[in-house]
């Protein structure tokens, strides 16, 4: 795989490297409020959200605020967009509006992203994966498609492979999802260092990681990094788009979490990609941006060798093929989801 830039590298260590530790506490009952940002919008003639940097609903989970978007029609299908590292719910701008004509559609920030809480806990796949879950329960409250982006491609599997979700997604639509497939030349673990070894190496990678943020966060950058990851059509790098991923990183925490995302997940044990698609029983969409730069188009063909019922749609796009050819993911979702409607008819 071949990498755009050091920062880059940076972007990607996450979604290329899963731990697997949540941090421990108890999900409290939801607490959903509503906030009416989007009760004018006309999603039936427009088709992009506004970016609205105050943030949509809010649904109170582990005692922190995870903000969502909801459109469309509760009578219908769900579909839940989860988006992958350092973007936010509104990632799916081009999305929402198009799909919630036809489904109930809901997008999350995923804790430490966007705008939802920042908390300074231990970040992991397991965390998101649990995020995920009580969001089917709490707030969907019906059987629904995950369909995620890059680590949220990763996270979209891992719930889909839980047992106590399974009743909870009825299919799964990857585009360009990262994760770890199991090489047995790497089987075992790396030894730990020891003491002093440990806590140098900490000190530096903290001074280059904290570097690398403020450098990242800057728009100029999220602008370059952007346009090199959209390489067929780089005209929906906007304006908009950059500020949303911006204005969350001048958070007081989002340093810190950055530091703990990145170092976290780009060590120790490993939820492989085959173990999960193993666990999985439920439809799967490639839905493939085939000129992605991070994550080639090699990781589909495993998937698919894997999981062999799995369908795959090629895009002529990068590394976030829904918002640099929305029209194609657009049609390409309503069609999946329209398969397994007619499926559970039948």
């Amino acid at each position: 795989m071949r990498f755009l830039s050091p920062s880059s590298v940076l972007l990607l260590l996450l979604a290329l490297a899963y731990n697997c530790h949540a941090f421990n506490s108890a999900a409290n009952p939801s607490a959903i409020v509503k906030s009416g940002a989007l009760a004018d919008f006309d999603f039936i003639n427009q088709d992009k959200l506004p970016w609205i940097k105050e943030g949509y609903n809010t649904y109170k989970w582990r005692d922190q605020e995870i903000n969502y978007i909801e459109m469309g029609d509760s009578s219908k299908p769900a579909l839940v967009l989860i988006h992958g590292f350092g973007a936010s719910s509104y990632h799916w701008r081009y999305n929402i509006p198009a799909l919630a004509r036809k489904y109930h559609v809901f997008a999350f920030c995923k804790l430490g992203f966007g705008l939802s809480s920042k908390p300074i806990v231990e970040y992991s796949a397991d965390v998101w994966r649990d995020q995920t879950v009580d969001f089917l329960k709490d707030v969907v409250q019906k059987p629904a498609t995950l369909a995620g982006n890059s680590l949220g491609g990763y996270t979209s599997l891992y719930t889909a492979a839980t047992e106590e979700a399974k009743s909870l997604v009825n299919g799964v639509i990857l585009l360009n999802g990262a994760g770890r497939f199991r090489d047995s030349r790497m089987e075992e673990e790396p030894k730990e260092p020891n003491s002093i070894i440990k806590a140098i190496q900490t000190g530096f990678l903290r001074f280059i990681i904290g570097a690398s943020f403020v450098i990242t966060k800057q728009p100029a950058r999220i602008e370059q990094v952007l346009r090199q990851v959209y390489p067929n059509n780089d005209k929906n790098v906007d304006q908009e788009l950059v500020e949303s991923i911006r204005f969350p990183a001048e958070d007081p925490n989002a340093s810190e979490v950055f530091y703990r995302v990145i170092t976290k997940n780009g060590s120790g044990s490993t939820v492989y990609v085959d173990d999960l698609l193993k666990k999985m029983d439920c439809p799967l969409l490639l839905c493939w941006g085939e000129n992605d730069p991070w994550i080639r188009p090699q990781a589909a063909d495993k998937v698919q060798q894997i999981y062999p019922k799995s369908q795959r749609v090629s895009i002529n796009a990068g590394h976030c093929p829904h918002d640099e050819d929305p029209e194609a993911v657009n049609s390409a979702i309503i069609d999946f989801m329209d398969g397994i409607a007619a499926t559970q008819k039948a």
